[in-house]
């Protein structure tokens, strides 16, 4: 084999060799780290939020806006990992990648705001 290269050793593996299934699986996984984190965001923004004592209405509309931001993330995240269960899916649309792109900077943004706000 050129270069010393054998099969399994690391390099790079014919096409012939290549499982199809390997990469849809690993982006429903990384979705699915996505969403988790996306969840621990509106947890802990919720906790926060209860353990400054008595919230303000500010503070209630950022926790509002903070579940329906995550509700959003989770409906498109979910229906992205629900396309890709028949094997190769069809490109994800710009819109839908703008809108998870805005859910989660949102998700951040509010975030920063309810820790900002609470004095924690």
């Amino acid at each position: 084999m050129a270069g010393g290269a054998r099969p399994g050793a690391g390099g790079p593996r014919p096409a012939s060799d290549r499982d199809p299934g390997l990469q849809p699986e690993r982006t429903r996984l990384a979705w699915r780290r996505t969403t988790l984190s996306a969840t621990l965001v509106a947890a802990l923004a919720g906790r926060q939020l209860l353990r400054s004592g008595r919230p303000g209405p500010a503070e209630v509309a950022l926790a509002v806006l903070t579940g329906v931001l995550w509700l959003a993330f989770l409906a498109l995240s979910h229906h992205r990992m629900r396309a890709m269960a028949g094997g190769r899916p069809a490109r994800l649309p710009a819109r839908t990648a703008l809108l998870l792109a805005g859910c989660t900077l949102a998700l951040a943004l509010c975030g920063a705001l309810i820790v900002a706000r609470t004095g924690h």
